[in-house]
């Protein structure tokens, strides 16, 4: 998946160094919101940090250690979404994902991880992905439901948010569940 059209409005495309601008001018007009629940967010001060983290991704794809890209809808970059800590040997890894304040309720993200999922599964041939997401984060939760991922567990006070230690909700998706949940659907 080095760019893939999710449907009609939505694109996921691989992260590229001249993205650096539009990914960081999104992060700035967003970054309250982003910042309530990552921690990244105080870290990327201008576009040449976000091309910093475009360079890591690029790294991490060529060792297929992860994959970055960014959601565009409509054309506009709205948001990201990974895969990451892809783990060969174990033939796991775990989907991350962010969108911007004025994107969210439209079920672009929904969307974009319905299609990563696919492409780890059927591209990758993983066997197990992993989505996790603050306590609190109702948003970020409902995505992994709404796709049929099972909740795990909780870690508690695993995650350190600028003042306090959140617990994190793990939810995972198995293959051959994907493939029965893709198969009533279709």
């Amino acid at each position: 998946m080095f760019g893939c059209i999710v449907d009609p409005k939505i694109s996921l495309q691989l992260l590229q160094p001249h993205h650096a601008e539009a990914i960081f001018a999104v992060v700035e007009q967003n970054r309250q919101h982003l910042r309530a629940w990552l921690p990244w967010v105080d870290e990327n001060h201008s576009s040449e940090d976000t091309h910093k983290f475009i360079q890591s991704s690029l790294h991490h794809l060529a060792e297929m250690r992860g994959v970055s890209c960014g959601i565009w809808f409509n054309d506009q970059f709205v948001g990201c979404i990974d895969l990451r800590r892809i783990d060969k040997t174990s033939h796991c890894a775990e989907i991350g994902y962010w969108l911007s304040a004025g994107h969210q309720g439209k079920g672009i993200m929904t969307r974009s991880c319905r299609r990563m999922i696919t492409y780890a599964f059927e591209e990758l041939r993983l066997h197990r992905l992993v989505i996790r997401a603050a306590v609190d984060n109702q948003r970020s939760r409902a995505i992994p439901e709404q796709l049929g991922f099972t909740q795990e567990g909780i870690e508690r006070q695993i995650f350190w948010l600028h003042d306090r230690y959140l617990d994190l909700v793990n939810y995972s998706l198995l293959n051959d569940e994907w493939q029965v949940r893709k198969g009533l659907s279709q």
